[in-house]
């Protein structure tokens, strides 16, 4: 076991827990040094379930024989375990949110969208514009409950391995393939085979149990901004438009709790 105790959270090797921004962590001019931040026993081992890398492990002395302990097994035994006094590591940002136990990783490749769209019958989500890291953990996280094969994310949204994002999907962010898709997304959709649905708050809309929906082989679910829904273009060249009924003068729900309901209606028969 290669145990590092440190005194601050200045010390070497911890600048990628302690400083260095998503951004800078995700590394573009190097993408196979990019990292992620892993946060939580749970999500860590949900990640080293579906092969991710770890490079360095964080936590508190007394996890090593804890929480930690399963994790470490499954580590290298060179690997950097750096520890020191909860006081010390309370400093960094977000710890008390982590039960106390970080792993930075290697950040997965990214693949294609068409590499993880199924071919022949299959439901996928299709982020448009979402920011919040909240927003997008919630959806994963729902997407992966409830049935979605897939996830495509245009690339004005959230990273979906933004730590927060990651926290908040209790790993399911590991568990779906997704992809980033270019320019509009109905028009990358149909080139895969997917008939589109856009939820939009519009008159024409079919009900959200509606059968032409439910009998689509390849249904592709487009859910936009938290603020300002989906544009206009978008909404306009999808093949349907669908909506939640709603009661009490309520005329819109949060894309996270809309999605949920979405999929749970779209992934039955």
């Amino acid at each position: 076991m290669n145990l590092c105790r440190v005194s601050d959270i200045t010390a070497p090797g911890l600048a990628m827990f302690a400083s260095l921004t998503d951004t800078q962590l995700r590394n573009r001019l190097h993408p196979d040094e990019a990292l992620i931040i892993v946060e939580s026993p749970k999500v860590i081992l949900t990640a080293l379930s579906r092969g991710l890398v770890p490079v360095a492990l964080l936590c508190e002395e007394r996890h090593i024989t804890g929480d930690a302990a399963p994790i470490i097994a499954r580590c290298p035994a060179d690997m950097p375990i750096y520890t020191g006094e909860r006081g010390i590591l309370q400093t960094l940002t977000g710890y008390k949110l982590t039960r106390g136990v970080l792993c930075a990783m290697r950040r997965p490749a990214e693949p294609s969208a068409s590499h993880i769209c199924p071919t022949d019958r299959g439901r996928i989500a299709v982020i448009d514009g979402v920011v919040d890291t909240t927003n997008i953990g919630a959806i994963f996280r729902s997407a992966a409950a409830l049935g979605i094969d897939a996830v495509l994310l245009t690339r004005t949204s959230c990273d979906p391995f933004n730590r927060r994002a990651i926290r908040v999907s209790m790993g399911s962010v590991f568990l779906l393939p997704w992809a980033w898709i270019d320019g509009d997304p109905n028009q990358a959709l149909h080139a895969l085979g997917y008939t589109t649905v856009s939820m939009a708050l519009r008159h024409d809309s079919v009900p959200l149990d509606s059968q032409e929906l439910k009998q689509q082989p390849r249904l592709a679910i487009i859910l936009g901004t938290e603020g300002d829904g989906l544009s206009q273009s978008v909404i306009t060249a999808s093949d349907f438009v669908t909506k939640i009924p709603m009661s009490h003068g309520v005329d819109s729900l949060n894309v996270a709790a809309a999605s949920a309901i979405a999929f749970y209606e779209l992934t039955r028969p």
